[in-house]
């Protein structure tokens, strides 16, 4: 009676700090890491490409773990399931700023992606538990702003305590607030009688098999596939092949068994399905743009960690600015209306950055970015309430780890695939360019001359000729590089405007 009455009695902004604290952490070290990849693989002796495992294999690992969100509450009690999970999170931030090999660094990540994979959807729950029905738009308004804003920051605070401390410091960062984070849970968490804990729960051991599989070996063929210029390779398609049949096999058995590990019938309502698949897509755009987007300031634009970070800042206050409109807004314009416009901005700022060249200023960078905040945080805050407006209480863990999963594996894709496009379009472009290095090319005869009489001053002509011919090269890598960034942000920016027909499958106008 005494722990009814508690439940009754707590406030839920009590509640919305215990649990926004553990979910902004875990969101901020999604990309946190983003600025500082140069740094950290030159201390691992890595390349570029290798280094993006510490993105994805987090959150690939956190992926695996999701569906399981329920199975552990259960198992557990939600409460202490979600306490448990930001310390597994914490002390593997501390092993992350300890790491001194690539491989210890990615096993770190693993662990603090398996700490931190539920804390997403069981946050997302107890938030739309602790307020009545009425004010869900208000609870995720505030979700939404940790979500959206905290990817947003991640880089700059990356960038600044790169630069002034060192990489190690992005990971030591969480432990103070992870253990806020699980004090706070403790005292300001209550677990409703469904969500407590109950004897013998059982835990579909085939699907949670099955499921490890597909996403370990999507893992490998994501991460390792550019390297082994994929389906070129023997072994990536055998491995494609185990994922493909791996998740086949396990869409198959949630559908079959009664007792399944995810409910997979959460898709039958529709905008659940909806907007599970553009915030997907959308995730997917979020992590792919954060990714390339401080590689591209760093090594092009010689800018430091901390200022590629601090140019993504205007992210944040786009976000805050759309999310803060919607929860004042929610109920009297049409939530079409709102991600429309949302997914809008996205594809202008796309293609936006699709425009960037050599010889920009701040403000090329600025305004997109600015834009780009306001379409994630319009988009994401929108669609997650109303996906979730018709689940009831009982199934809203189930349905947020659901979609959590499938962002989680959206972002992992989003991160592998923007950075094979830069590869890939980086050696398209150079084997175009290179044709017109050819002394049947006037500006390249004259450019030429002129660097070789600059260096002749200094060297003899063998060495002065091939200093000429190696500076000429290299600004062609530069501009084929550029082209590659532009051209993976228009791609991008394209998908945002291609989700738009999707709102017209809603059956009916609803007012979120």
């Amino acid at each position: 009676m005494q722990e009814e009455n508690r439940e009754q009695q707590m406030n839920p902004w009590l509640t919305t700090v215990a649990v926004m604290s553990a979910t902004f952490i875990f969101v901020l070290d999604g990309t946190i890491a983003n600025v500082a990849l140069p740094q950290m693989a030159g201390s691992f002796s890595s390349s570029n490409d290798e280094a993006t495992w510490i993105l994805t294999s987090y959150l690939i690992a956190s992926g695996i773990v999701v569906p399981s969100v329920d199975w552990f509450s259960k198992l557990f009690g939600r409460k202490m399931f979600f306490i448990a999970c930001v310390l597994l999170f914490t002390a593997a931030s501390l092993l992350c700023g300890m790491s001194t090999s690539l491989d210890m660094m990615i096993f770190s990540r693993i662990l603090q992606g398996f700490g931190g994979g539920a804390l997403l959807p069981v946050s997302q729950a107890i938030l739309l538990e602790a307020f009545p029905k009425e004010k869900r738009a208000l609870a995720m308004s505030i979700f939404g702003f940790g979500v959206v804003v905290a990817p947003v920051i991640g880089p700059v605070l990356g960038g600044w305590l790169t630069d002034n401390w060192s990489w190690n410091w992005i990971f030591f960062i969480n432990i103070p607030f992870g253990i806020f984070a699980a004090i706070a849970s403790w005292l300001w968490i209550v677990d409703p009688p469904y969500a407590k804990k109950q004897p013998n729960p059982y835990i579909d051991y085939i699907g949670f098999t099955l499921l490890i599989i597909w996403l370990v070996t999507l893992q490998v063929v994501l991460d390792k596939g550019n390297n082994a210029d994929w389906f070129n390779a023997t072994w990536v398609c055998v491995v494609s092949g185990i994922s493909f049949v791996a998740m086949v096999l396990f869409i198959y058995s949630q559908l079959k068994q009664k007792r399944a590990i995810i409910d997979l019938s959460v898709f039958k309502d529709m905008n659940f399905l909806l907007g599970t698949l553009i915030l997907v897509l959308v995730n997917t755009v979020l992590y792919a743009s954060t990714t390339i987007m401080p590689l591209f300031l760093q090594n092009l634009l010689g800018y430091s960690a901390f200022w590629s970070g601090y140019s993504l800042m205007p992210r944040g206050i786009g976000s805050v600015m759309m999310i803060a409109l919607y929860s004042v807004t929610s109920d009297k314009v049409d939530f079409r209306i709102y991600t429309a416009l949302g997914l809008i901005l996205l594809g202008v700022s796309g293609l936006m950055f699709g425009f960037l060249n050599l010889e920009i200023s701040m403000f090329n960078i600025v305004l997109p970015n600015l834009l780009f905040g306001a379409g994630v945080g319009m988009t994401m805050t929108v669609l997650t309430t109303v996906s979730m407006e018709t689940i009831s209480n009982a199934q809203m863990t189930n349905a947020s780890g659901v979609q959590n999963l499938l962002k989680n594996i959206g972002a992992a894709v989003g991160t592998s695939l923007v950075a094979t496009m830069v590869s890939r379009y980086s050696q398209a472009f150079q084997h175009y360019f290179v044709e017109n290095l050819s002394d049947l090319n006037g500006v390249y005869s004259d450019k030429l001359n002129a660097l070789f009489s600059t260096f002749s001053v200094y060297e003899n002509y063998p060495v002065a000729l091939e200093k000429a011919m190696g500076t000429l090269y290299q600004e062609l890598i530069q501009q084929a590089t550029l082209c590659a960034y532009i051209e993976s942000f228009r791609i991008f920016g394209v998908v945002c405007f291609f989700c738009l027909p999707l709102l017209l499958l809603y059956k009916r106008k609803r007012r979120v």
